[in-house]
């Protein structure tokens, strides 16, 4: 291995910090300069940490189950600097580092009040999501993963709308209070185990009275972060509030670690009590589905719709995880991977109206096709990308997660293809009140089209949205030696059977 190779994490974790403390250092007379080079130092930070992803993608060997990358060393007694990537984790780093450089693209005139900030904040919140998809030592994730709530806190509350201190407190509250009941449950496995290491976690033998709490503590957390019906309530108050760039990484990056969680824990530490539970998850799963689908059908914001939308696709995950099938499995990944494309551009595309019109009501809008042609067209694109049309990410992730689901339970599969067909609906009514209709709003008549760093936001999306629909094996391939290996290790085809029928 080379010296890059071997210290790779570690770069990825440093390269966010290093910038956000040149930004800390950057000064000049003139104000408008001084943001001018905030915005270009944390740009090309985060376009760093992307190559570095890339690198670490292209290195990956994909027929190798075991963790990759691997650095260890002592920090503070038992807790170790421990991190690793396995199939499971790797292309959620990729996706921060893709996610990154466009939060900052798409900020570049929209934020305008305290820029060096929120770049900071921006920077730190990459390195403790990387953070949490690297970690091996089971306290540095909990560091990481806790973490991760004070910069998003700070970003909401500072530079989101009109109620951001109490979408920003109730963001705070909720995801803290379920992490509170993870943090008892890691130190007792700590003190029954008698190790921090997460690979050592995966194969202690917990008592099957012991999983059954553990993994309700861990449910605890995940579920909110998630977020699952009914503790999703959080979500959506904070997209509304959030500033653009908020709203991409929360739906994009933040919500995936929950679905991580229970890849890394739930399943592999508590299989009996993951089997013996995952009745619970499919129940909330298909209500979170079905419900948050018809409320999204009657929103006015766009954004709490998108939000709601967010909801009702975490149900096809968390679906896909505990059917406990490797179809089911790789397609709740792929799912979270084209989620966080997908969702992350739908909240950018209400961003660019936003900053011309600075309203998210449906109302207000209509017969954008008119004068709007480049941008209708990106929101055509992606609507169907959020249903699942063929040819695009979307459908790949549904499919695989609905063949998963109809191995264990056929009953459970036409349950969740209810949401493919709500999905289309609030989606498509969506773009025919705000791309079709009749163009007779003055002030909408004179909202220009997409500028040429908003296209340069969007045509790489587009990219790859089309890129994982046409050849998703390039996404799949990392993903199979790890999930084979989590069902090998830890379910058989019965019990996985059973766990569907709620046996």
């Amino acid at each position: 291995m080379t010296f890059l190779e071997e210290h790779l994490l570690s770069l990825m974790l440093s390269v966010p910090v290093i910038g956000a403390l040149i930004i800390l250092m950057v000064r000049h007379k003139d104000q408008a300069q001084a943001n001018s080079n905030v915005r270009w130092v944390a740009l090309l930070t985060t376009i760093l940490t992307f190559f570095l992803t890339l690198y670490m993608w292209m290195h990956f060997d994909a027929s190798n189950a075991d963790f990759q990358f691997v650095e260890k060393a002592k920090w503070v007694g038992d807790i170790q600097y421990y991190l690793g990537v396995d199939g499971i984790s790797v292309l959620l780093i990729v996706l921060t580092g893709f996610l990154m450089p466009i939060v900052v693209l798409a900020s570049w005139d929209a934020i305008t009040v305290r820029v060096k900030e929120y770049m900071i904040a921006f920077l730190v919140l990459e390195m403790l999501m990387i953070g949490v998809f690297s970690a091996l030592d089971i306290f540095l994730f909990y560091v990481f993963f806790e973490g991760g709530l004070i910069p998003m806190y700070l970003i909401i509350g500072v530079w989101g709308g009109a109620n951001r201190i109490y979408a920003s407190y109730k963001f705070f509250l909720y995801t803290l209070l379920g992490s509170v009941l993870m943090l008892v449950a890691v130190l007792y496995m700590i003190m029954t185990a008698g190790t921090l290491e997460i690979p050592a976690l995966m194969d202690f033998p917990f008592s099957p009275e012991a999983q059954y709490w553990l993994w309700l503590a861990f449910f605890a957390s995940f579920a909110v972060k998630m977020p699952m019906w009914p503790v999703h309530t959080w979500l959506p108050d904070a997209h509304v509030q959030a500033p653009t760039g908020g709203s991409v990484i929360l739906a994009g990056v933040l919500l995936k670690m929950g679905g991580y969680g229970f890849l890394r824990f739930s399943l592999p530490m508590f299989p009996d009590a993951t089997q013996e539970l995952a009745w619970l998850v499919f129940g909330l799963s298909i209500v979170a589905i079905i419900y948050t689908s018809l409320v999204a059908l009657v929103q006015n914001d766009m954004k709490k719709l998108i939000a709601y939308s967010s909801v009702a696709h975490m149900g096809f995950v968390t679906i896909g995880i505990f059917v406990l099938n490797v179809n089911g499995i790789e397609g709740a990944i792929f799912t979270m991977l084209s989620h966080g494309i997908v969702s992350g551009a739908l909240f950018l595309l209400v961003g660019v109206v936003y900053d011309r019109l600075h309203t998210k009501e449906i109302s207000r809008y209509g017969g954008l096709a008119t004068n709007m042609k480049v941008y209708a067209v990106s929101f055509v694109f992606f609507s169907m990308a959020s249903i699942g049309l063929p040819g695009t990410s979307g459908f790949v992730g549904e499919f695989l997660v609905l063949i998963g689901a109809y191995k264990a339970d056929s009953w459970l599969a036409f349950l969740a293809a209810t949401g493919v067909v709500l999905g289309a609906a609030y989606m498509l009514y969506l773009v025919w009140r705000v791309i079709f209709g009749v163009l007779d709003k003055e002030d909408v008549k004179t909202m220009k089209d997409l500028s040429a760093r908003e296209k340069l936001i969007f045509a790489p999306l587009i990219a790859v949205v089309l890129w994982m629909g046409i050849y998703p094996n390039s996404f799949l391939e990392p993903i199979h030696a790890s999930v084979a290996k989590l069902i090998a290790d830890d379910f058989s085809a019965p019990a996985a059977q059973d766990a569907a029928h709620g046996r």
